[in-house]
């Protein structure tokens, strides 16, 4: 397992470093043209026709981690690592954790059971074979593990995954289960036991607000952003989870067409991602998701789900 490098730090830093909680660093690798906003516009059929730009983004951002000294977990698309195999075992070899985000970016809804096990089976084949290492986690495009795809989770048990991380407690036009826990928990289903480490939320006003990352942090002042990570750090004192596009920090992507919602949505901000990531990485610190889960506690207590009847037993790690 690699070891975090700490970044230099003050006295004051130390400190605060020996308080707050280790936040999970996640990156979503994906091309630009791959995002379920735009799925209408580029058909996957299409995806091969379009410039690719998913290496030099990563790259990107594997030497602001480097410059950093923090790892990270590296949600891979499996067609991405079939056309690109070097990318991941360079991923693998910066001491990064290689993880699962299905291999053809399909909504989960739009997919049956076989379908679906075909899929994480696949992806999760070519990222081990590629990277050399075991393939635990697990992470559905667009958050699509909702209240009527709970089902998928124990396919993941069964397919080898230890942990996901999909289910977005929020409310949301494209994903989200409100009722779902905000932290990290254990889910006991027919087939075994899966760790969920949800996308991250602050409690304001009754509501779950999403810290999550992605869009959110580039649509969010930083200073509030940098609040409610500190808020979930030091006031409910549990680790955040954040997670960046690939193409998040290439603002001179091609621009798709689509509706201005989802255009504004897609881009918003993109020239100001990898300076705010870059301010993120010294605010806080951070490693992969293999890392920070056991650090979350080994107490577990099953309790019945706050979600809906049908749901499976869910247990939250003390």
């Amino acid at each position: 397992m690699a070891r975090l490098q700490k970044p230099k730090s003050s006295v004051g830093q130390k400190m605060k470093i020996e308080r707050d909680p280790v936040n999970a660093l996640t990156v979503d690798v994906e091309d630009y043209y791959q995002v379920e906003a735009f799925a209408d516009v580029v058909p996957r059929g299409e995806w091969d026709r379009w410039e690719s730009r998913v290496e030099a983004n990563v790259v990107r951002l594997l030497e602001l981690f480097a410059r950093q000294g923090v790892s990270g977990t590296f949600f891979i698309l499996g067609w991405v690592a079939e056309r690109h195999p070097r990318l991941v075992r360079d991923i693998a070899a910066a001491g990064h954790e290689i993880a699962c985000h299905s291999y053809q970016h399909l909504l989960i809804s739009a997919q049956n059971r076989a379908e679906f096990r075909a899929d994480v089976r696949r992806a999760k084949a070519l990222l081990e074979d590629i990277s050399g290492q075991e393939v635990e986690g697990y992470r559905a495009p667009t958050y699509s593990i909702t209240r009527q795809t709970l089902w998928a989770l124990d396919i993941l048990v069964e397919e080898g995954f230890r942990y996901d991380s999909s289910i977005f407690p929020v409310y949301h036009d494209r994903y989200g289960l409100p009722g779902a826990q905000r932290f990290p928990h254990v889910i006991r289903c027919a087939s075994g036991e899966l760790l969920e480490f949800p996308p991250s939320t602050v409690r304001l006003a009754g509501q779950n607000i999403p810290i999550a990352g992605g869009g959110y942090f580039r649509l969010l002042p930083y200073s509030l952003f940098r609040w409610g990570v500190q808020r979930l750090n030091r006031i409910e004192q549990q680790p955040a989870i954040f997670m960046v596009h690939a193409w998040e920090v290439d603002h001179g992507q091609p621009v798709i067409r689509g509706s201005r919602l989802n255009i504004w949505r897609h881009r918003h901000n993109l020239a100001q991602t990898e300076k705010r990531l870059a301010r993120l990485l010294r605010d806080f610190r951070f490693a992969p998701v293999r890392d920070v889960l056991p650090m979350t506690g080994q107490a577990v207590t099953l309790a019945k789900p706050n979600l809906l009847k049908s749901a499976p037993l869910y247990a939250r790690m003390d």
